[in-house]
């Protein structure tokens, strides 16, 4: 403990002793009836307390240090995905249970261990169930990283087999870690007789009457000069056969195939590789797809008074849904349009007297979208919807992050796609303030700087019985390329605007009741979401009803759920539902009006950790050895605690603390001048002076 004087000079210090001596000379400079040792005795204690009051006054700080020493952190990571046990069904290389306790023990009190298991997802504790459907290594590594950030990570020890199927190239983000990765070879690299399906390229969907292809990837070890019949079935009828030869031991081939989307409606096909005698797996020999046919494009009008970066990006991610196709036009060259062929216009920064331009879309009552930006003519931008007004005191613009808003209910945006738009650039937006109408529902608010406020940043409403979405700022691009850097995609921005253009698109012929499932095919294991809207007479959304609702797969059981309200609509969160096929009916009563809605989903079974059958422990070796740390076998894990405690860079931590405190807070400083004056004011009570 020491004292600091802040922005006060440690000189005033003689001149508070100087204060006290004066005030208890100029107290007892007067003959008193009191003993000369006494008199200097109270002298003494009236000069330490007018002293350390003026001290006080002085507002001085305290500094207190303390140290304190942190463990170093030996993380654990064991992969449970399915592939672990799927082709190492004899036991080898795979680890014992309770292997993280017993490295604690062999680590001792020096070292803290906290063990955790993934296949998709991080989840706490080591588990031998060996069923997770799909494997993402680099979201393990970075979930570790984030939760254990500002600690002391000694190693992170991760057992896996080196197979993933969905996330980043796991060596990418190793390279973030700091700490040393210990990796745990499971599995077996040995190539042995198998015959599987790697790969389906194929697009989610395709339009009636055309021809459509897939890429089938094909793969086989050890079964030169044999050959394998490739099948596609829809309905148990064959639609494609041809016969592969396996010309080498590592054989690997890509087999395009066209079919014809000769009817409408989601389709499922079965792709299978016929079986070889004394195959490792057959799990791996077939694969689903599912495919949406469909009878024409919606076509989306995107008009622009000058080129920017954003219009590509916006014709790129709605082009994404194949349902989707975009028309980029000059406000110049509007004449030239026929509004009547469009579902939508979005309307991109458009300057003054764009809008007259534009007086045609805008009586065709389509859906709307404004995206304003530093060119916007902010008069016309708020004069044409209600949505969302910016009052801009001057021509000024300012950047602003973009923060989703819980309780948004127009659609639903998956929690990845949330959690990745709190971390992308700003947006450029003019500098104003900022409200919206009745009748708006806020996506996104600013956050300005690190504050978040509550201006919208993106609403979406009815206006006048016209759905219709604002932005109010640009640079959709910067988000593009911060998230293709982040993550190698840009699924983010993708949905963030195709699932607005399906808002503004959805129920065009103004049906009363509609209820749809937030996609058409839901992954194995995969929460199943659906929406409903329910129209008054006036064309007005309302959710008083109850919203009811029955899936019945092929089988015939029924499963009924009942919808819970979301803002003015419904939504459903079903849960993970069992692989099939499902029809759904859905009901409700407004006044003395029924209304019944219908559709199908579909759930589809994921065959992902059966596609690679020979462990990579090559990947495993290069991510330790760019860490610092080593790849070891199952049946070395006994070495682990003496590689760890021989690595100098694993040690412990200790932390200096500094705290500053003003001298006034310390309770023992009051304490002892109320000591000081009492035992004076006893003393002088005592010798009659009081």
């Amino acid at each position: 403990m020491s004292l600091t004087w802040g922005t006060v000079s440690g000189w005033w210090l003689p001149l508070c002793v100087v204060l006290g001596l004066l005030y208890a000379w100029l107290m007892y400079r007067k003959p008193l009836q009191l003993q000369k040792g006494l008199r200097y005795g109270l002298f003494a204690l009236r000069a330490v307390v007018v002293s350390l009051l003026a001290l006080l006054l002085l507002s001085p700080l305290v500094r207190t240090v303390s140290y304190q020493p942190q463990k170093p952190l030996i993380l654990i990571a064991q992969d449970n995905s399915q592939s672990i046990k799927l082709f190492n069904r004899k036991g080898n290389n795979t680890l014992r249970s309770g292997w993280d306790s017993e490295l604690q023990k062999q680590l001792g009190d020096n070292y803290e261990v906290h063990a955790f298991h993934f296949d998709k997802d991080l989840r706490d504790g080591l588990s031998q169930t060996f069923n997770g459907k799909q494997t993402n290594i680099a979201a393990a590594l970075k979930q570790l990283n984030d939760l254990f950030v500002n600690q002391n990570i000694g190693a992170i020890v991760l057992a896996t087999d080196g197979l993933y199927n969905t996330g980043a190239n796991p060596s990418y983000e190793s390279r973030n870690i700091k700490s040393a990765i210990y990796t745990v070879a499971l599995g077996d690299t040995t190539a042995r007789k198998d015959v599987l399906i790697s790969n389906v390229n194929y697009n989610k969907t395709a339009f009636l009457a055309n021809d459509f292809e897939i890429e089938v990837a094909v793969e086989a070890y050890q079964s030169k000069g044999q050959q394998t019949q490739l099948s596609i079935t829809e309905d148990g009828m064959v639609v494609h056969q041809q016969s592969i030869g396996i010309t080498s031991d590592v054989f690997k081939k890509t087999i395009p195939v066209k079919l014809n989307a000769d009817k409408k409606g989601l389709r499922k096909f079965v792709i299978s590789l016929s079986r070889l005698n004394n195959e490792l797996s057959y799990d791996n020999n077939t694969e689903t797809i599912y495919m949406e046919v469909l009878d024409a494009r919606q076509k989306v009008l995107l008009m622009y008074d000058a080129p920017h970066p954003d219009i590509a990006v916006i014709k790129q991610a709605i082009e994404s849904n194949r349902n989707f196709e975009v028309k980029t036009s000059l406000v110049a060259d509007a004449s030239s349009l026929k509004p009547a062929d469009y579902t939508l216009a979005i309307l991109y920064q458009l300057q003054a007297g764009s809008y007259a331009k534009l007086r045609s879309i805008m009586q065709t009552k389509v859906p709307l979208w404004f995206i304003g930006g530093a060119q916007t003519d902010l008069n016309g931008f708020n004069d044409q919807q209600k949505i969302l007004n910016v009052d801009a005191p001057r021509s000024e613009s300012q950047e602003v992050f973009g923060m989703p808003v819980p309780g948004f209910s127009a659609f639903t945006l998956s929690d990845s796609t949330q959690k990745k738009l709190e971390t992308l650039p700003p947006l450029l937006v003019p500098y104003g303030n900022y409200k919206t109408g009745n009748a708006a529902q806020v996506l996104l608010k600013q956050k300005i700087g690190n504050v978040v406020t509550n201006y919208p940043l993106m609403a979406l409403g009815d206006d006048g019985g016209l759905k219709v979405a604002v932005l109010a700022g640009e640079g959709l691009w910067r988000w593009q390329l911060a998230e293709y850097k982040a993550y190698e995609n840009h699924h983010a921005t993708d949905e963030l605007l195709s699932q607005t253009v399906q808002y503004l698109t959805a129920n065009a012929n103004r049906q009363r009741f509609r209820v749809y499932a937030s996609k058409n095919v839901f992954d194995e294991g995969e929460n199943v979401l659906l929406n409903a809207e329910l129209y008054n007479d006036a064309l007005e959304l309302v959710n008083t009803p109850d919203v009811k609702i029955n899936l019945k797969d092929q089988q015939g059981k029924n499963f009924s759920f009942l919808f819970t309200r979301n803002g003015q609509s419904y939504q459903l969160n079903a849960g993970t539902m069992p692989v099939g096929t499902y029809s759904y009916n859905a009901s409700t009563t407004l006044g003395k009006q029924t209304f019944k809605a219908e559709g199908q989903l579909t759930v589809k079974q994921l065959n992902l950790e059966a596609r690679q059958s020979a462990a990579d422990h090559q990947l495993l070796r290069e991510m330790a050895q760019q860490s610092g740390g080593k790849m070891i076998y199952p049946s070395q894990i006994d070495q682990l605690a003496d590689l760890i405690k021989k690595n100098d860079n694993i040690k412990t931590i200790v932390y200096e603390d500094k705290r500053y405190n003003d001298l006034v807070d310390l309770k023992w400083v009051f304490f002892l001048l109320l000591v000081l004056l009492s035992t004076e004011w006893f003393l002088r009570k005592r010798a009659g002076e009081v």
